[in-house]
């Protein structure tokens, strides 16, 4: 719903795809890392959206003898609950991509939502792909991350990997802080405006528990910066990343949107030695990202001592 919605309303919406792009690059560029021979021949992205993740495997050729785009990928399938979404940018992909990068790697977009199924299984049979991908999409909101998790495991072949990049739970803590203290002032009692997000500790046991092997995972803080806390509420509400959290308030006051406001002035404005003056009250806005990587068992792996 997140998506769709962030389709339907607003213009020109690729203009807001800024953090979902750079993320997909970095991970991309841990993909690049890994040298396998045969590299990863098929591959799934899920919760492909408009394709971020298949532009940035189609920048550059493989190491590896096989061809393909980086991490040897020649064949992507974008999996997504949206149409919409997963079509978006059809017209004007050959304005985003050379001939030379889209023959580096071929996709294929399917609508499927995980969420909607009663059995929760992916629409693939065991042991299908090298391996799976995910950049800051659609894990976040996933109720049932574990069952999620043994269906990534299943439809990997043996040895294949998945890797991923998720939004961790220290995300946003300057908007958080923001609106505790402006539900206190206003309303006496503090309501949830931010997450759920996963916490760290917690991907190393849920890989594991998986039936992952060898899980390596990393965190990185992306700093942003936006000219008030207004404007970052916006571009939370055009990336679709609106409040997820079940028991929220159906609606905020405007005073405490002002109160808020405010506040995060106050407390998170940056420093500037420009003299620009939307410069000077720009603040700050910082998302935990953690990147992991996971394999499936197989007897060539390494064994712990």
């Amino acid at each position: 719903m997140h998506k769709l919605y962030h389709v339907q309303n607003g213009d020109k919406d690729y203009d807001y795809d800024y953090f979902r792009k750079e993320i997909s690059l970095r991970l991309v560029d841990r993909l690049d890392d890994i040298r396998r021979d045969e590299g990863f021949p098929l591959a799934l992205d899920f919760g492909a959206g408009p394709g971020h993740l298949y532009r940035a495997i189609c920048m550059d050729d493989a190491f590896t003898s096989g061809g393909g785009g980086i991490g040897g990928i020649r064949k992507l399938v974008q999996l997504d609950p949206s149409k919409e979404m997963l079509h978006r940018d059809d017209e004007i992909i050959s304005e985003i991509l050379s001939e030379e990068e889209m023959n580096r790697c071929s996709s294929y977009k399917l609508q499927f939502d995980f969420e909607s199924e009663e059995e929760k299984k992916l629409p693939f049979p065991d042991g299908t792909f090298d391996i799976v991908l995910n950049s800051v999409s659609t894990l976040h909101n996933t109720n049932d991350l574990p069952k999620l998790f043994r269906e990534f495991n299943r439809v990997l072949k043996p040895d294949g990997c998945l890797m991923f990049a998720m939004i961790g739970g220290t995300s946003l803590p300057e908007l958080q802080s923001a609106f505790v203290l402006a539900d206190l002032e206003r309303n006496g009692g503090v309501s949830p405006h931010v997450g759920p997000f996963i916490d760290f500790p917690s991907i190393g046991s849920l890989l594991t528990e998986s039936g992952f092997a060898l899980p390596t995972i990393d965190i990185d803080t992306v700093s942003l910066s936006y000219p008030n806390a207004m404007v970052l509420m916006e571009h939370l509400q055009r990336m679709g990343e609106n409040n997820a959290c079940v028991n929220r308030k159906e609606r905020v006051g405007k005073d405490t949107f002002i109160a808020m406001s405010a506040l995060y002035q106050e407390m998170y404005k940056l420093p500037s030695d420009n003299s620009d003056e939307e410069d000077q009250e720009a603040v700050e806005a910082s998302v935990q990202v953690i990147y992991a990587i996971g394999w499936k068992p197989h007897e060539s792996q390494q064994k712990p001592l």
